[in-house]
Order: structure tokens, then C-alpha cells, then sequence
């Protein structure tokens, strides 16, 4: 969601840092209509979905709202179609493990991994999507860096290193597991 996107932008603004607004989307694996039996993770992947200007801005905007009022199955989630509708101004990378290309890398589909990576670069642009490089110390991380860096060689993606941060300060783990118990009832 977008609850604290005004607030964060201008606190840091004011601080004298530039702030980018952003959102981890979910994305349903067909259609944000559909909802079927399954699991959580078979339901949707994450992708990282950044505003370049106040265009998407307003398009990430619809889109999250779309997640909920429309794609709501287990968590908000959108899709392909709707984010081929509202592209525009916005900057997306390939995500964490939970991410499609890198759900696909690890279940062995290398085919399957490329083909989303050509179709997010279709729809966000080839100088709007980036294949997202992190280093958590996770060998399914470096499993997946290591195929991320022969798709970008083999289809000429860029690439972007990120953290997957969640906190802060070390010391903010126990807070942010209590807040994912919250979330998930568990």
C-alpha cells in the first residue's frame, strides 16, 4: 500500500534527501480476476515498482488500488494487463526470490525465467526494467545472481544491485517479526 508515501516524501525532502516513492507490488501469475485455491506463493510474485515523475506516481497510485479493490486474493495483487495500462513513469526491477524471474530460476525454468524478463521489459520499457542483483548471504541468492548475470548478457538487460532492507537497525528485527505475525495471523 501507499498509506505513508505523502508523509515519507516529505519528511525527506525537508531533510534534504531526495526520497523515490516505490512499492513492492504482488502480481498474479494470470489474472488479477482469478482467484483459485492455492497458496500464497502460487497466488502472486513480487516486483518493484519505482515513480519516475508525478505520472507514475498516479499510475502506481491506480495500480495499488486496483490490487484491492480488484485483485484481492490472500494479499492486494495486480497483473500484466493492468500493468501494461499504467506503465507509464515508472521504473520496475525483476525483485527479491519471491520475484517471477527468480521464482523461475530456481524451480530450474531458465526459458520460463527469460520470457518474463522480455515481457516486463515489454511493458515497462527496455530502459525501465532492470534485473535486480542482491547479496543476502542466501545460496538460492547466489544461485539466482549468478543466472540473472547470463540473461542480462544473453538479451541485454541492465541490471541494478539492491538490499532487500526491511529495517534499519539491527535492533528493529524483533519489531518488524511481530509486525509479519500481525500481518499474517501467525
Amino acid at each position: 500500500n501507499m498509506f505513508g508515501a505523502i508523509d515519507f516524501y516529505q519528511r525527506a525532502y525537508k531533510s534534504g534527501i531526495k526520497p523515490i516513492i516505490g512499492c513492492e507490488l504482488y502480481v498474479a501469475p494470470n489474472s488479477r480476476f482469478i482467484k483459485s485455491a492455492g497458496s500464497m506463493g502460487e497466488t502472486s510474485r513480487h516486483l518493484l515498482v519505482l515513480v519516475k515523475n508525478m505520472q507514475g506516481y498516479k499510475n502506481l497510485m491506480k495500480l495499488t488500488t486496483a490490487g484491492y479493490t480488484e485483485g484481492f486474493y490472500y494479499r492486494p495483487r495486480v497483473d500484466k494487463e493492468i500493468l501494461m495500462e499504467c506503465h507509464e513513469g515508472l521504473i520496475a526491477t525483476s525483485a527479491c526470490l519471491r520475484g517471477e524471474i527468480g521464482d523461475n530460476i530456481l524451480k530450474g525454468n531458465i526459458a520460463a525465467a527469460v520470457k518474463s524478463a522480455e515481457e516486463y521489459r515489454e511493458i515497462f520499457g527496455a530502459d525501465n526494467f532492470f534485473l535486480e542483483l542482491m547479496e543476502n548471504g542466501m545460496p538460492e541468492q547466489k544461485q539466482v545472481n549468478a543466472e540473472l548475470l547470463e540473461i542480462s548478457r544473453k538479451i541485454s538487460m541492465p541490471l541494478v544491485a539492491t538490499n532487500d532492507c526491511h529495517y534499519l537497525n539491527r535492533e528493529d528485527r524483533e519489531a518488524h517479526e511481530v509486525l509479519l505475525c500481525i500481518q499474517t495471523g501467525k
